[in-house]
């Protein structure tokens, strides 16, 4: 994301670019993992995506940004980033999905907290709290997170890709019902796995003890 002179505001046009780009890539079967970050130095700011998705945050993200990185799968910032759901303190409220992704990540009383404050966190109380995955310390170039969301794509990409989509599936469905039906998601995830040459590469791999070479089907 790079608007520099709008400090990557989530305005009209490029929310509307933004969309245009993932739906050129989401039947992309080449892609395994999609990375979110900041061309703008120190400002990080849809994610329906089949592919596992990863937000690093290397600056600010309030508001709508915060908005965009809880739409990821996975959240990466530096330690002295700055997050927070903002919009009750310019008169607002979260309208891109704040109100229903941060309860599902953080539990809702925590949640209230957070919004009925507008209260800003760094990288590090973030992670504390469970609201990013890693949380680690800015390096000169100010793109610490980016690198780190970087090896964390790395150790996703070997892995299955039919099998990391089906696994998102069966738990982004599942979050949504209770758990009997979200049982019965998994098991119609499982069964479309079954057929695919990758499930077959995996176990023959495993037999003969050596790295499997998933293709994607």
């Amino acid at each position: 994301m790079n608007r520099p002179h709008a400090r990557n505001a989530l305005g009209h046009v490029f929310v509307s670019e933004l969309l245009g780009a993932l739906a050129r890539l989401r039947d992309d079967r080449h892609v395994r993992v999609l990375l979110f970050r900041s061309g703008v130095k120190g400002v990080f700011c849809a994610a329906a995506f089949p592919a596992p998705t990863i937000a690093a945050m290397d600056g600010y993200a309030l508001g709508g940004g915060l908005e965009l990185a809880l739409a990821c799968d996975l959240r990466v910032a530096a330690s002295s980033a700055v997050m927070g759901l903002i919009e009750t303190t310019r008169g607002l409220l979260p309208g891109a999905g704040g109100t229903q992704r941060l309860p599902r990540c953080l539990g809702v009383a925590l949640a209230k907290e957070l919004i009925f404050t507008g209260r800003r966190l760094s990288g590090t109380q973030a992670q504390a709290l469970g609201l990013v995955n890693h949380a680690v310390a800015q390096n000169e170039e100010g793109n610490a997170a980016y690198h780190r969301a970087r090896e964390l794509a790395q150790e996703i990409l070997p892995q299955a890709p039919i099998a990391v989509r089906l696994g998102k599936v069966a738990i982004d469905r599942g979050m949504e019902v209770d758990i009997a039906s979200g049982m019965a998601i998994e098991g119609m995830c499982y069964a479309q796995n079954i057929p695919t040459q990758d499930r077959l590469e995996g176990m023959a791999a495993f037999r003969e003890k050596r790295p499997p070479r998933f293709v994607g089907e």
